[in-house]
């Protein structure tokens, strides 16, 4: 792995993230920090950067009242020679958020920035600066690159345990010095109320740090942005964020389990039934407390292709807002699938248009698995295979017309990272073992939870022929995270012989399993 080095990146977490981190516990609690600077706006939940490419950017932060964000931006730790980049005004209006691109960035280079909140009123009085620092993609071959997926964060009401010290999950990813980061999908869990404390099988307890909007199921949006910012009382996540860049995607968590468009609940936990309505505020919050790229567009779009250099391109996919509607699906045609018509179209143009190595779809929900929606007690499908081993039916048709496409396009390095069931595995895809047989092969790798119930293995469908080569998963269900099961995957792409490598990692970063891909071929 030809991987380039980082230097000073340990060092800048080490002096400004400390005071940066420690802010956000005690202010969303209700207590002063001890460096708060009277009448100054302070940004205790930290800073994240997003959708970096060779040459931009996007920097985040959260003022505690109105203020102005600048962001600074150096070569060096010592922030000489800085620029200057003027951002939004943070107001009541965005939950005090605020996302500033940057742009005319060095390809492969390290970026050293730091965030200041400034008085509107008076710009020369501004709050303490919070650092952080990310890579911008190489325009090089040569420099390789690394970067992490999961998913599935503060689910079945497992949540910031501070005598299991919180996420810590990301303390073993920000040690493998990634890249980026590509978080999956359920990235809160709307539906899921965290309560102080659980009961575990062993006579244990397991305690959650909870606050108000974590009391219930999220219906307002100021509900859901609580939902949000609950995370971020992390500092583990916090220091992570300051260190690594993520590529966002979301699933239902974000607004409430299995949803669909037009859906409407019968769970007597909501006053608001319509999903839609709930939809719209979840995707409200979730554009403000993330630093995606498409979301400030008109359409507001989640899908999108983020390209990082020469040897990937990583499409990111929304199976969750242009889906049908969840139901046994075992149609014989089916125009709008998971995907929606116009989404399908995108990705079949920007596969054709890409000439990255590697091209990775992340998916939001796996292919092959099956993943049941029982909620209103019919046998229901939530994502695309249905337990049918035959021909294509359903939203299997939508994913059979891509498979097909991309094999008489003859794109090659396809790969497809998934999480939302809660164990990790890898399956290939083989037309020898298949009902569907007009597609070449290709794997699946699915990772996950973050900081969530683990669960036992899905069933697999064998309309596309898949094989699970690994798998690691429990037995019974929702096992807490003091039980294990949390899992995170990396990728590795030599910038010499452009293989890819995806090793399935535990908690600790412990690997479980490894598999190397080879540049231009079909099957591996």
């Amino acid at each position: 792995m030809s991987h380039r080095p980082f230097l000073g990146r340990r060092s800048v977490l080490r002096g400004s993230l400390a005071a940066s981190a420690a802010l956000s516990l005690p202010t969303a609690l209700g207590s002063a920090p001890a460096f708060a600077l009277s009448g100054r706006p302070e940004a205790g939940w930290g800073v994240q950067t997003g959708d970096v490419t060779c040459d931009s950017g996007l920097v985040w932060v959260r003022s505690d009242r109105p203020a102005r964000m600048i962001v600074e931006t150096s070569a060096t730790e010592s922030f000489r020679n800085v620029r200057r980049w003027h951002g939004p005004l943070l107001g009541a209006d965005t939950d005090f958020t605020g996302t500033t691109r940057l742009r005319g960035l060095p390809s492969g280079e390290q970026i050293h920035y730091r965030v200041l909140l400034a008085d509107p009123d008076d710009p020369r009085r501004t709050g303490e600066p919070v650092t952080g620092t990310f890579r911008t993609a190489s325009a090089r071959r040569r420099d390789g690159i690394r970067f992490l997926w999961s998913g599935d964060l503060a689910g079945q009401g497992w949540g910031i345990n501070p005598d299991f010290g919180g996420y810590t999950i990301y303390n073993a990813m920000g040690a493998l010095d990634p890249d980026f980061f590509l978080c999956s999908g359920d990235n809160i869990y709307a539906d899921g109320p965290i309560t102080s404390s659980v009961a575990l099988p062993d006579g244990s307890t397991w305690r959650n740090i909870t606050t108000q909007e974590k009391s219930k199921v999220a219906e307002t949006l100021a509900e859901f942005r609580g939902n949000f910012s609950y995370n971020l009382l992390d500092d583990n996540l916090k220091r992570f964020n300051a260190q690594v860049p993520s590529i966002i995607q979301w699933d239902d968590h974000e607004v409430t389990n299995n949803w669909y468009p037009g859906e409407i609940l019968g769970d007597a936990r909501y006053t608001e039934k319509s999903v839609d309505v709930l939809a719209s505020r979840a995707r409200q919050a979730f554009s403000e407390y993330f630093p995606i790229s498409t979301l400030r567009r008109p359409d507001g779009r989640v899908y999108r292709t983020v390209r990082h250099g020469p040897l990937l391109d990583v499409f990111v996919l929304d199976m969750r807002t242009y889906r049908n509607a969840n139901s046994t699906d075992d149609q014989t045609t089916d125009a709008q699938g998971i995907l929606g018509a116009e989404q399908l179209k995108w990705l079949k143009g920007e596969l054709s248009r890409s000439r990255a190595v590697w091209k990775v779809i992340a998916s939001d929900m796996p292919l092959g698995l099956v993943v049941p929606d029982t909620g209103d007690g019919k046998p229901n499908i939530e994502a695309v295979a249905q337990g049918d081993p035959g021909a294509p039916l359903g939203r299997e048709l939508q994913i059979a017309e891509l498979l097909r496409f991309i094999k008489h396009r003859r794109i090659t390095g396809t790969v497809w990272l998934t999480a939302d069931v809660h164990h990790t595995s890898a399956q290939h895809y083989q037309p020898s073992r298949a009902a569907f047989t007009d597609f070449e092969p290709f794997w699946e790798f699915v990772s996950g939870p973050l900081n969530a119930g683990a669960f036992p293995a899905s069933a697999l469908d064998n309309t596309f022929g898949p094989e699970r080569v690994f798998v690691k998963a429990p037995t019974t269900s929702n096992v807490s995270p003091a039980g294990g099961y949390q899992f995170f995957g990396e990728v590795d792409i030599d910038g010499h012989s452009g293989e890819l490598t995806v090793r399935l990692r535990e908690q600790d970063g412990a690997v479980l399993f490894t598999q190397v891909l080879h540049p231009g071929r079909v099957g591996q």
